[in-house]
């Protein structure tokens, strides 16, 4: 009987781990294996790493019999020496303790793992963006997008599931969060706290996620007009990066999408006005394309090619 590989894909949020374990072999997510766990982002690092360890040590003990557990891999947000694997998340009001930890090391001391035992890292979106290429919606094209839309504008650029940060057809750092636009940088426009502050300045009245937007939107016309606007502006920005590129398909996720109804023709019609025929997909793996795409760093071959592009990111 062949002996299966496994690998934990995890996927850190801002105030939460997820992870589970995914068979190597046919890249699927083992049900059983799932398991979220919130984490006190302003904790002590020791703490943190303590939680992390903790919720991947339940995983472990999941994975089904006789399976052989090849390594863990994460999907983790920047500033981060995914090469390394040491922290350099500040000025963010999350995680600011981790500060110059050694994730690598700390983790692989807590679990009780030889100090050879891979625990490897990638940037949170280039991982859910590559999962979505290995067997979600971006899986029959050779050039994709991911964008995902929440607290900030997340996005990674894939060619032949690598993903590019560097060279002429991509932004600095293979991404666009940093890249100008309006008066500041796009992460304030294309993010949840542009619904709120735009919101605020309209009516006076304060809310606070989108969830609450999309509930109003047949009810407030500020908030349908504020969809539409989101929408256009989206497909004016995205476009020159999209047609640069040469992306057959852009797989949008992240907790923003969730409204893709109030926003999503506007936007594909934004799309078409800037000549750009993009197809425009709606991720339905969500977190688990994180989960396979951090499994997917256990892959000899695919480690050895995203080398180039891990201290870039």
């Amino acid at each position: 009987m062949m002996q299966h590989n496994y690998a934990i894909g995890v996927d850190i949020g801002g105030s939460h781990i997820s992870c589970a374990a995914v068979d190597l072999e046919t890249l699927e997510i083992i049900d059983a294996t799932r398991i979220d766990n919130p984490v006190d982002n302003k904790a002590e690092s020791d703490v943190i790493i303590g939680i992390w360890a903790e919720t991947i040590s339940h995983v472990v003990e999941k994975i089904p019999e006789g399976g052989r557990l090849k390594g863990i891999g994460f999907g983790m947000p920047g500033p981060f020496d995914y090469v390394k694997g040491i922290s350099y998340i500040k000025g963010v009001a999350k995680y600011e303790k981790l500060y110059g930890c050694n994730v690598r090391e700390a983790l692989s001391a807590r679990l009780s793992q030889p100090e050879d035992f891979p625990i490897r890292f990638m940037n949170d979106v280039s991982v859910f963006a590559v999962g979505e290429a290995l067997v979600g919606k971006a899986s029959a094209y050779r050039r994709s997008m991911a964008v995902t839309l929440g607290t900030g504008l997340g996005s990674a650029f894939i060619a032949d599931k690598i993903p590019i940060v560097d060279g002429p057809e991509v932004p600095k750092l293979g991404c666009v969060y940093h890249l100008p636009y309006g008066d500041n940088i796009a992460d304030d426009y294309f993010s949840t706290r542009w619904f709120v502050g735009k919101y605020k300045k309209l009516t006076g009245k304060e809310l606070s996620g989108v969830k609450e937007f999309a509930e109003l939107a047949d009810s407030d016309p500020v908030v349908y007009e504020l969809f539409s606007e989101f929408g256009n502006n989206l497909g004016v920005f995205l476009a020159p990066w999209l047609k640069k590129f040469g992306a057959e398909i852009v797989v949008v996720g992240g907790n923003i999408s969730n409204a893709y109804h109030l926003f999503g023709d506007i936007f594909e019609n934004s799309l078409r006005k800037e000549n750009c025929d993009c197809k425009i997909a709606l991720s339905e793996l969500k977190e688990d394309a994180a989960f396979l795409g951090a499994a997917y760093l256990m892959n000899e071959q695919f480690w050895k090619d995203i080398q180039h592009a891990l201290p870039l990111m």
